[in-house]
């Protein structure tokens, strides 16, 4: 039987001991009951991790007994009985009547007057009087299954004794507006069983330096091998309603081990037109960033660097994912952590299955910004101006507005998708949709004039970081892979992958690795630019190209660095999501006619009568033609294993056709810092020129592993082309000769301990082949993610056979 809201307030008071202020160091995360959730969670840091160097503002916690007792001195407890009870339809005239009685309610007198001593006391001997935050802190928020971020009110820089007053009592009367109230029907919490503690905070002055939010996982896909920080100049108000988009800093977790590493990726600027400053009755006020501020990054990797680590230590201290507020006080520079709460979305996901979509059949994008989420969903478009137009919104509609805060919930609810003018992956809009499953593109600009109203559209957040509006209703295919049941295999499984945004979809797949990342995807598809244009721009002769690098790389004066920038960027997050397996990197194998198509590659590429047989794999790497290109991409492997620390990066040598020419590859690669043997790096060899396997024992003096590529081999074996459409019915990884080779090479690399890998398209495409290679005794295979379980399953069927 639940105790009586008298009982609670008795209760309450004695578990403090008859306080009703208490400091922030002596309560910790058991005390969620007496501080609530927020003020908990401070107290904890505060006591636990401030040795430990994570710095957490002084303060004090008005306690929940203090709420019960300004309830039962008010007499509220009928009407907080009759909320609880009551039709939805009253609850908002319920709810009123406890917002003005608390807002004018009488407060016991020793509870006024501890809270003006405490704030005394902070203040110390200061001349005049502190700022300070005052934050609500519900015993039911910051809970690891519902955030109820947005819900409460606080009050930024309220300075004065009798003004900390009123302005708890102004935070305990937003326990009952209509948001919190609807919040907690929602989420099933009694309104008879939840109290408001106050927390105040000796104030950050961000409002003249920064602030933002971080997270121990990366807040749209669940993966943990990153911490996310998000940052914006002033004050955070506008970041969560959704008026600025941050900056946003990825750091690889892995790299965080190595002191010497940096493994901060390039930021991605938010646009940060505005910030918030200090306004009148302890509300932050919207001012201008001049031009050069809004484009200026906020943070430096020092600082990013600083927050990670401190990110770290908390989450292993509270053992589950955090979701964090930080703050930069702008007079002295010191940073400062304000807020720490579980993360309570991805962290509650069932992570032994993973749910996809693919989305065809689209129309033309009319609306693009930031994806929230990886979902799709389609539905008829409703532009509103503002939540009061909710009653013309139909379950399953697809929400259009300038920006949400928490007025906008219960419209939220009924959404199948939310699209927005501004906002980015930390405002209100981001939090709540991924908190209700809803994918979300926000920040658009101008979606509320360029979609129309009664449309129908499709919202994708299904392709990475960037989500698209497009016309009409498109095909979603959705693909739910169950990893529960998968068996433990002897042979290792591992992925094969190129893009980093689709690497994300499948972080949870529990492979030993990344066996295959062809380099020369990720430059075609996130660079497009030929290496030899960025290295020697001076000899491309097409205006057009030139101004189209120019716009890429940010001047040609930059190029080089940002080849080596963006590359190593991708690099690092598919090590990170490899880690702590290998990420096997194959250095670049683009044919002549595939180097030409990209921007300014017909100035250095000859023209082939078979490019397949031609310049291509290892025999670039010395050219004179390429070795500068070649030099770019291997300062984007030395910048991923020594800047971003992710020692797991092995390189792989494509088309290596004598031993000799692997000698001069692993001469150049060494003239370029990446020693064979040095911190643990590995070379392996690509397997796919019949040569590979007669001369074994020579090429495996030289590689730490072959890679079987069975495209080439077959080609190569059989004399077809790997691309002939009139030839394709005999083309067969399975053929004899092609398998013999196979077995040939396995035993003899065996022989000199040398281990056999395969990351040919064949397992992927035909699961039962992997049965074949285990029976010839494979070390690894290396497949297409969507393939990942039904070869596992085979593996294992094939070892237990």
């Amino acid at each position: 039987m639940k105790p009586s809201l008298a009982e609670l307030s008795t209760g309450h008071r004695a578990a403090t001991g008859g306080r009703w202020v208490v400091p922030l160091n002596s309560v910790g995360s058991g005390d969620v009951d007496i501080v609530g959730g927020k003020c908990a969670s401070l107290g904890e840091m505060t006591r636990e991790l401030t040795a430990a160097g994570v710095p957490v503002p002084d303060g004090f916690a008005v306690t929940a007994s203090a709420y019960w007792a300004v309830v039962e001195l008010n007499d509220l407890g009928r009407l907080i009985e009759r909320l609880a009870t009551a039709d939805p339809s009253e609850s908002p005239r319920i709810a009123q009547r406890l917002r003005d009685a608390l807002h004018t309610a009488v407060l016991p007198d020793s509870l006024a007057d501890q809270i003006r001593n405490a704030y005394t006391e902070m203040a110390g001997t200061s001349p005049q009087p502190i700022a300070v935050a005052v934050r609500s802190s519900a015993t039911a928020e910051d809970l690891p299954t519902a955030s109820f971020a947005g819900q409460h009110e606080s009050f930024l820089g309220v300075e004065g004794a009798d003004d900390v007053v009123s302005a708890y009592r102004s935070c305990v009367a937003s326990l009952f507006t209509d948001r919190a109230v609807g919040y907690r029907q929602e989420n099933n919490f009694d309104h008879r069983h939840v109290a408001l503690s106050v927390g105040v905070q000796r104030m950050v002055r961000s409002d003249l330096g920064s602030s933002g939010v971080m997270f121990t996982l990366d807040p749209d896909n669940g993966f943990d091998g990153v911490i996310v920080v998000d940052a914006v100049w002033g004050l955070g108000e506008p970041l969560v309603g959704g008026v600025v988009e941050a900056d946003r800093y990825q750091v690889l977790r892995s790299g965080l081990s190595d002191p010497s590493a940096r493994p901060v990726l390039p930021v991605r600027l938010g646009s940060k037109a505005v910030r918030a400053v200090r306004g009148a009755a302890g509300l932050p006020a919207l001012v201008e960033n001049s031009e050069a501020m809004a484009n200026s990054q906020v943070l430096s990797s020092d600082a990013v660097l600083r927050l990670a680590r401190w990110a770290v230590l908390v989450e292993e201290h509270f053992g589950a994912p955090v979701d964090m507020e930080w703050a930069c006080d702008g007079l002295t520079g010191e940073m400062w952590i304000v807020q720490a709460r579980p993360e309570t979305v991805q962290s509650q996901r069932n992570q032994l299955r993973i749910e996809s979509v693919t989305v065809s059949d689209t129309g033309q994008v009319v609306a693009s910004g930031r994806a929230i989420g990886t979902d799709a969903a389609t539905g008829t478009v409703r532009v509103l101006k503002g939540p009061e137009d909710g009653e013309r919104f139909m379950e399953g509609d697809v929400l259009v507005a300038a920006a949400t805060d928490p007025d906008w919930v219960p419209v939220m609810r009924r959404a199948a998708a939310v699209v927005t003018n501004r906002g980015g992956g930390t405002s209100h809009a981001a939090i709540v949709c991924r908190e209700l499953g809803t994918p979300a593109v926000l920040g658009c600009g101008n979606a509320t004039e360029v979609i129309a109203d009664g449309i129908e559209v499709t919202v994708s957040c299904a392709n990475g970081p960037d989500g698209t509006v497009t016309e009409g209703i498109s095909t979603l295919t959705r693909t739910v892979t169950e990893l529960s049941d998968l068996p433990v295999t002897r042979t290792r499984v591992l992925l094969n992958l190129a893009d980093p945004d689709a690497a994300l979809r499948w972080w949870a797949l529990p492979a030993a690795g990344i066996g295959l990342v062809r380099m020369e995807f990720m430059i075609a598809e996130q660079i497009g630019v030929h290496p030899m244009a960025l290295a020697h721009p001076e000899r491309v002769t097409d205006l057009d190209e030139l101004r189209k690098i120019d716009e890429l790389a940010g001047g040609r004066a930059h190029g080089s660095e940002w080849f080596v920038e963006r590359l190593a960027a991708g690099l690092g997050m598919l090590c990170a999501v490899a880690s702590p397996g290998p990420a096997v990197v194959r250095l670049s194998d683009f044919k002549t006619n595939e180097y030409a198509r990209l921007l300014g590659g017909r100035a250095f590429e000859p023209e082939e009568t078979n490019p397949m047989l031609g310049w291509r794999g290892a025999s670039r790497y010395a050219d004179p033609g390429y070795r500068d290109g070649f030099s770019l991409e291997c300062r984007a492997l030395r910048r991923v294993r020594e800047v971003l620390g992710q020692s797991n990066l092995a390189i792989m040598v494509p088309f290596c056709r004598t031993p000799d020419e692997a000698d001069t590859v692993l001469a150049v690669l060494a003239s370029e810092g990446l020693v064979r043997g040095e911190d643990g790096l590995q070379i392996w060899l690509m397997a796919e020129i019949p040569s590979n396997i007669i001369r074994a024992e020579e090429f495996a003096e030289r590689c730490d592993g072959f890679s079987i590529g069975s495209n080439d081999l077959t080609q190569l074996t059989l004399g077809v082309d790997r691309e002939s459409e009139v030839l394709a019915d005999r083309f067969g990884p399975d053929d004899p000769a092609v398998l013999r080779l196979i077995q040939d090479l396995i035993q003899r690399a065996h022989a000199v301990n040398t281990p056999v890998s395969f990351c040919g398209q064949a397992p992927s495409n035909d699961p039962s082949y992997a049965r074949r290679l285990v029976e010839m005794g494979i070390d690894s295979i290396s497949v297409a993610p969507d393939s990942f379980v039904a070869v596992t399953q085979n593996v294992a069927s094939a070892e237990s056979s």
